[in-house]
């Protein structure tokens, strides 16, 4: 293997550029949607984007990978007219553009969907899609609704979007509302589309969905780039990758003519171990039990019906499931965020059930949350300040009643380095930091507060391939040394090679218990779709059964 960076005879260096002519490409070499030349963009004290050159052919799908803090989301921005570059020029269709706002990218034919949808969850599909950009009648008094009816299906038909004008936001899965974006999008007459890491929140059917989607739109002429961290995904989806790595571009190779295991090293600098290798460990006593839980919503209808679950010291439970099946109702019940309507839960033998979040903390429950922006940071607060949040009161940062910050900056200066975030910047606003690099800092604050019990949910959601690999590493790490792991993950690949027990949620129910070794990924994905195993037993002593 060619050392990261350098150009290749088996791919496209950056000596052989995507907009020369191949016979393998789809589109004639010249024929250049995008061309980013030198781009360079600074932040104080950081170079997130440093002499960047990328070529994107019209017609194709153009895969930007790299770890967190790369510079991927940067280098979109800066097309997209919401940064102005220090240095480098931005060529569309073959003209040199200055954009100084979105509005200027998005009159030049590009468009965007970001990581978080940017939608009005009451208002109608039609209405999202039609949203500051509405058509009028009667000389203006009046929006056309039927124009914009007619406009969505005409657009619906053309590239076979199963999507319901009519339809409320808030009553439609993420994977209509991904589609639901790139529409507005299209609405707007974008012929460059930028996916800001588009399958972050899509179960795998849905991510299927979406390279079909992807596919549709190339066939008719559109251009895709889309930004990503996952080597499965830029494989599958992409014409060519460029590859970028400390906000530099280290290559651009075609899919075809390169390997997972290449393309990791492109992206960290060394080699990658792609899959968690987890050995057998003994068990020891119960950590966490939970007895007929039940969790209801405020009409009275059970969204956790009778989940038995038991999780053993050195032991990881997973559960796999669409979300939305009560995996989350059942993780706030665990983790104090709320209380079962009936049921009991158990830590370390003693009854928890009516136990404060604070409590449960300082009793060495661990808990990285689905929702980092909700529940992990206070985003206007600094690393430091985060760094000791729910931990202000513990001994080893308090004294007499007074934080000690000189401690907790220790702390959180540590954190940054073990666990790689990026800018290293102790004193920054967590909002200032991508979702990757926030997840990291959380991952660091709770399995550094020598818990007994970790519960990790979707722990590796928008990280990269190297900070992934440290992920499972530590959680392995903390198995090894007795430490109760209950992860819960939409990964089946995760959930699969790191449990030694694996539920199968769905409506609130564990429909079965399982060895992860003896299930197929086609199984599990049935049975994540509500298909019980031909019979009623479940696998696995004391854990999930159902009531």
């Amino acid at each position: 293997m060619s050392e990261p960076g350098m150009g290749t005879t088996d791919g496209i260096g950056p000596t052989t550029e995507v907009g020369e002519h191949t016979a393998d490409t789809k589109s004639t070499g010249s024929d250049l949607a995008v061309h980013l030349d030198g781009i360079t963009k600074r932040f104080p004290g950081v170079v997130a984007n440093d002499d960047v050159d990328l070529r994107v052919e019209r017609g194709t799908v153009h895969a930007l990978l790299g770890e967190n803090g790369a510079g991927k989301t940067t280098l979109m921005n800066v097309l997209y007219g919401l940064y102005e570059p220090e240095e480098g020029r931005v060529v569309v269709d073959g003209e040199e553009r200055t954009f100084d706002s979105p509005r200027d990218a998005i009159n030049a034919g590009i468009g965007m969907i970001h990581q978080h949808f940017m939608l009005v969850d009451p208002m109608t599909i039609a209405e999202n899609i039609a949203l500051g950009n509405e058509p009028t009648k009667w000389f203006g008094m009046a929006v056309d609704r039927d124009r914009i009816d007619r406009d969505i299906r005409d657009l619906c038909d053309r590239y076979g979007f199963d999507v319901d004008p009519g339809a409320t936001v808030e009553d439609v899965g993420v994977g209509v509302q991904q589609r639901v974006e790139i529409l507005k999008a299209l609405f707007r007459g974008a012929d460059i589309l930028i996916l800001d890491e588009p399958t972050a929140v899509l179960t795998p059917q849905e991510v299927e969905g979406l390279y079909d989607v992807l596919e549709e739109l190339t066939a008719q002429g559109k251009t895709i780039i889309f930004i990503t961290h996952k080597l499965d995904e830029a494989t599958h989806a992409a014409d060519a990758i460029t590859v970028l790595r400390d906000g530099k571009s280290v290559g651009t190779v075609r899919p075809e003519r390169t390997s997972r295991e290449d393309l990791a090293e492109r992206m960290v600098g060394r080699e990658v171990l792609l899959e968690a290798e987890s050995e057998p460990v003994e068990t020891g006593d119960v950590v966490l039990s939970t007895q007929d839980v039940v969790v209801e919503d405020a009409r009275g209808v059970e969204l956790v019906s009778g989940i038995d679950l038991d999780v053993r010291a050195g032991e990881i439970v997973g559960i796999a499931g669409v979300d939305g099946n009560g995996q989350a109702e059942l993780v706030e019940a665990i983790t104090g965020l709320r209380t079962p309507d009936e049921g009991t839960i158990a830590y370390e033998g003693a009854d928890i059930t009516e136990w404060s979040r604070r409590r449960r903390i300082e009793s060495g429950m661990a808990y990285i949350p689905e929702d980092r922006h909700e529940r992990g940071l206070v985003m206007p607060f600094d690393l430091v300040e985060n760094g000791v949040l729910g931990s202000q009161r513990s001994a080893r940062f308090s004294d007499g009643g007074r934080i000690d910050w000189t401690g907790v900056r220790d702390h959180t200066e540590e954190l940054i380095e073990t666990y790689d975030v990026r800018p290293p910047n102790a004193d920054a606003d967590a909002q200032s930091f991508s979702g990757g690099n926030q997840q990291k800092f959380i991952v660091g604050r709770e399995f550094e507060r020598d818990p007994s019990l970790v519960v990790a949910t979707h722990p590796t959601r928008g990280v990269d391939i190297g900070s992934t690999e440290f992920i499972h590493d530590r959680l392995l790490e903390l198995r090894r040394e007795g430490v109760a792991v209950l992860l819960v993950s939409s990964k089946l690949d995760e959930v699969q090679s790191l449990s030694d027990r694996l539920a199968v949620i769905y409506e609130g129910e564990f429909i079965d218990v399982t060895d992860p070794d003896t299930i197929t990924e086609e199984e599990l994905g049935l049975r994540m779709a509500g298909h019980r195993p031909g019979t009623d037993a479940v696998d696995g002593p004391n854990a999930g059964e159902s009531r």
